[in-house]
């Protein structure tokens, strides 16, 4: 299990001033931060911050990969934007990401095969995110069909089954847990899973906490990335043990240390 740093966000005010002003400083600095604490990918998203998404992710990458060797995992609901970042990126990077709606999945598949990008599939269609583990089970299939479909590798698809905050949805916690679980049945070799580990804590006190022990949890049930906080060092130590425990890494007595410096 990795995490994918999640702070170069345009729905964080510094980052949100910085995409405005093109001031890379703020930018580079959490490039920086979050490499040395052990990412294996950096999460760029213009979010709110301008207009027009399609210079502001350009942008983006460039002065990303100024200041760090990760591979980026690009954020928007404009696939333009997405796209335009992808031309510039000089590793392989990940799209983050589209639902199960026909005519977004026939961009971004085609899109990624493309660029040899890595894809983030949501369990949700134009109804929202289903409640029920059978309902993301069956629109993860449509994932990995779609997948076959555009002769991808299926070791390049992530799916989220898109955890929501415990203070609202309680019961969606054990619904995602599951979700992970049968995701791992879905086809041999099967597709690899992520979450926005931020959401289920969204609101609460206490935030970290939850998000620490909530990811140990579904890293039980077949977690192989959570996009999350991490500078966060409470968390790699959380992580760490967890994959020794789950016969993921040989133990060692540094055993927390080498995650941070591997990321993946």
């Amino acid at each position: 299990m990795f995490i994918i740093g999640e702070r170069i966000n345009g729905m964080f005010h510094d980052i949100a001033r910085a995409i405005r002003r093109k001031d890379p400083g703020p930018v580079q600095e959490w490039a920086r931060r979050q490499e040395a604490m052990g990412a294996a990918y950096l999460d760029l998203n213009v979010g709110p911050a301008v207009a027009d998404r399609v210079p502001a992710m350009r942008w983006l990458v460039a002065v990303t990969q100024d200041a760090s060797k990760l591979p980026l995992c690009l954020d928007s609901t404009d696939y333009d934007a997405i796209e335009a970042g992808l031309e510039i990126c000089t590793k392989p990077a990940m799209i983050n990401s589209v639902p199960v709606v026909q005519e977004k999945m026939d961009r971004i598949f085609a899109m990624a095969a493309s660029y040899s990008a890595e894809i983030i599939g949501l369990t949700m269609n134009e109804t929202g995110v289903p409640r029920d583990v059978e309902s993301r089970i069956a629109l993860a299939v449509e994932l990995v069909m779609h997948c076959d479909a555009h002769a991808i590798p299926i070791d390049k698809l992530y799916i989220d089954p898109l955890v929501l905050p415990v203070n609202i949805s309680q019961d969606q916690g054990p619904a995602v847990l599951e979700t992970l679980r049968q995701i791992k049945l879905l086809s041999d070799p099967p597709p690899k899973t992520t979450l926005g580990l931020s959401n289920i804590s969204q609101g609460t006190k206490s935030r970290e906490l939850i998000n620490r022990v909530f990811v140990v949890m579904a890293m039980a049930c077949g977690l192989d990335a959570a996009i999350g906080d991490a500078c966060d060092e409470e968390l790699a130590k959380a992580v760490a043990p967890a994959r020794i425990l789950l016969n993921k890494d040989i133990y060692c007595d540094s055993y927390v240390k080498i995650f941070s410096n591997q990321g993946r």
